[in-house]
């Protein structure tokens, strides 16, 4: 459901807003995907970009679906191409072997496959694709430089900014630089070829997150390191840093008491993180655009608060203004 003036949620009669142009779906709709067996057929994941969207599955590889405009679908581009009111769900193809996630940046994608390669394709203005140029790519490409031969775990992506966590632990960056996301290894605002960040102290790294201008890091023992620009969680005097800052554990629970509290998950939205402990607690902190952080008031947050949730959670997903939170029952 959403907006859907580009078909970046499939083929439906939306209801057109006739001031502003505008096609919406206000309830949730089926995406009908063409499946070979659709029995069979389950679906892993999915992931929204600003107007466009990838399904994972489990058989059939991965659908994208929306604007084209860069190649961020992964198929050709097509001067002048009518995306409102599409009915063009493409298979993505190019990929040499199994797709087991993906994740979409604003015109661009990312894919992982099972060998811990990366492959991407879409606008690549900022480096994001990180194929070592600046331009336009509409097949999915295998990435190189500093990940090349290393078995990536996890990638994320957000606006024009990617990370990568390898087996090892390493963390790995390309794209746009200009809010200090990549400072530790260039000066330079844009990087297009994916670079190791030499991270100090930070030990061996099991998730990353990526936000309009800032970035979160998680390792093994559940500490959250964040960098970049913006309210990064450790008071209102700090509002930029070129590496990782440890936010104290302390903030998420852990004490002489409850030595066992660690976080499990960290996310970014535009302007806001949230963390995820092994207890089902969910903190939240940054811009709280439009009550965004679910704390019960619009003031921002300078540090990790733990939000009411009538459940244990599990899973969070952050977007421009808005936030969901997946949960489980406690009862």
């Amino acid at each position: 459901m959403g907006l859907n003036t580009d078909s970046q949620i499939g083929f439906h009669r939306s209801r057109r807003d006739r001031t502003k142009g505008y096609d919406y779906i206000l309830e949730p709709s089926a995406v009908p995907l063409p499946l070979d067996k659709p029995q069979e057929t389950r679906v892993l994941q999915v992931s929204c970009g600003r107007a466009h969207s990838l399904v994972l599955t489990d058989r059939e590889g991965v659908f994208s679906m929306g604007n084209n405009v860069h190649g961020q679908c992964g198929r050709r581009i097509v001067d002048r191409e009518v995306y409102r009111g599409s009915q063009i769900i493409h298979r993505i193809e190019g990929v040499d072997s199994r797709v087991t996630e993906v994740a979409c940046g604003q015109d661009h994608s990312l894919f992982r496959t099972d060998k811990g390669e990366v492959y991407s394709c879409g606008w690549g203005v900022d480096g994001q694709t990180g194929l070592g140029h600046n331009s336009v790519v509409s097949r999915p490409t295998r990435l190189m430089g500093d990940i090349a031969g290393v078995d990536i775990v996890q990638i994320a992506t957000y606006g024009d900014f990617c990370l990568a966590v390898s087996k090892d632990g390493d963390v790995f960056g390309w794209g746009n630089s200009e809010y200090l996301q990549l400072a530790t290894v260039t000066d330079s605002m844009q990087v297009n070829v994916p670079r190791h960040l030499p991270f100090e102290g930070v030990g061996r790294i099991k998730w990353a997150a990526c936000g309009g201008t800032h970035a979160a890091i998680l390792n093994c023992e559940g500490d959250v390191y964040v960098w970049g620009f913006g309210i990064l969680g450790k008071g209102c005097h700090l509002s930029e840093s070129r590496l990782p800052e440890q936010i104290p554990s302390t903030l998420f629970g852990r004490s002489e008491f409850t030595p066992q509290v660690r976080v499990d998950r960290v996310g970014c939205g535009l302007h806001h993180f949230a963390a995820i402990t092994n207890r089902g607690e969910l903190f939240v902190w940054g811009k709280n655009l439009r009550g965004c952080l679910g704390i019960g008031r619009t003031d921002d947050q300078y540090f990790p608060w733990r939000v009411t949730v009538p459940g244990e959670v599990v899973d969070v997903a952050c977007g421009v203004d808005h936030m969901v939170a997946l949960t489980k029952s406690i009862i």
